[in-house]
């Protein structure tokens, strides 16, 4: 266990209460309002931990910000509307679609721009690129208008609870003191059902790891009572998995390298992969429709991707285009972000398939 402030608060938490959730110990390690790693610093890019979608090429964002244009048309072009992103990183992504939706008459003027973003640091660069945005620390504070939501890379950094199946049945796996670090310990009294686990979840062999986000399906199953009511449309793109299945997910990324989530805590970032199937359950739940997931390098290529691309290029240097076709293969790439990155679409019920669905 590094000596840092949050560990030692964490250690003295687990010594005075005994071992913590697996999700209370994710939700300190990102959100501690002095110390979580979201709440501490700028994560992206070469000088941060990682790199998102939207810092390797503006095209992302651009046929993002066309996608939600599409669906504001197909639903009459409704005259106020909101359009969102939950966890904006530098505002990156929101700067190249509002570029993009510029040039759909009347939409920009439709629009107002809000934020939900719990992270300090990361509000001052939001604010730097979309100046007029509104913030929010969470949905529930959204206007009641039609919402054109994104959500990239978003639910992955949402707390996870695991379960570990026992002879006895599903025990909870918990975070505890292991000597001088931390490391998951299993409750002693297993579940008492397990109706809170998806039913591919339920037979698996002893042994094997469930994983859960409450936290992913109620923020899912919200958006989609939203725009059931007031419409919009949301994309929801992540890395994860297409359907339920066992299997523990939890990673740490540092300096652009795998780290142990349990080292260090409010160091690294802590992730698990999205569980779309489930996340679908709670759009329907909600009242909308799901569509997909699909893998994101298709999405890309159905939107456009490689015309874009090539626009791009026309007036561009030999070493910009390089960089173009580049960042293009490391978004739709197989063995890239092509496959394991996934979108998933929310519209109200009962409409047309969205582009890039079919």
């Amino acid at each position: 266990m590094t000596n840092n402030a949050l560990a030692q608060h964490i250690a003295r938490l687990i010594e005075e209460t005994g071992p913590i959730p697996l999700s209370h110990y994710m939700a300190l390690a990102l959100g501690h309002p002095d110390h979580g790693y979201y709440m501490t610093r700028d994560p992206f890019g070469a000088k941060g931990d990682f790199t998102t979608a939207p810092e390797i090429s503006q095209m992302f964002g651009e046929l993002i910000g066309l996608w939600l244009a599409d669906q504001w048309l197909k639903q009459g072009a409704p005259k106020r509307i909101a359009i969102v992103e939950l966890g904006p990183g530098r505002g990156t992504l929101m700067s190249d679609l509002l570029r993009a939706i510029a040039s759909v008459p009347g939409m920009s003027d439709a629009a107002e721009v809000h934020f939900v973003e719990t992270s300090p640091v990361l509000r001052e660069a939001q604010k730097a690129r979309i100046p007029h945005a509104t913030w929010h620390d969470s949905i529930t504070t959204l206007p009641p208008l039609p919402l054109f939501l994104v959500a990239n890379e978003f639910f992955d950094a949402l707390p996870v609870t695991q379960y570990q199946r026992t002879r006895q049945g599903w025990c909870e796996r918990y975070v505890g003191l292991d000597g001088e670090g931390f490391a998951p310990v299993l409750a002693p009294v297993p579940l008492a059902s397990d109706a809170a686990l998806p039913a591919a979840m339920r037979d698996a062999a002893e042994g094997e790891i469930a994983e859960i986000s409450p936290a992913s399906t109620a923020i899912a199953e919200e958006i989609a009572a939203r725009i059931a009511s007031h419409g919009g449309a949301a994309l929801v793109i992540d890395y994860g998995h297409a359907k339920s299945a066992t299997g523990d997910t939890l990673q740490a990324v540092k300096n652009h390298e795998y780290a142990n989530p349990f080292e260090a805590p409010g160091t690294a970032d802590i992730t698990a992969h999205v569980d779309f199937e489930t996340l679908a359950h709670a759009i329907r739940a909600g009242g909308a429709d799901a569509h997909g997931p699909v893998e994101q390098g298709a999405f890309l290529t159905a939107l456009g991707i490689d015309g874009r691309t090539e626009a791009l290029s026309r007036n561009a240097t030999p070493s910009q285009r390089q960089n173009i076709e580049s960042a293009r293969q490391r978004l739709t790439g197989a063995h890239e972000m092509g496959s394991l990155f996934k979108a998933l679409g929310i519209t109200p019920r009962g409409g047309t398939l969205p582009a890039g669905f079919a």
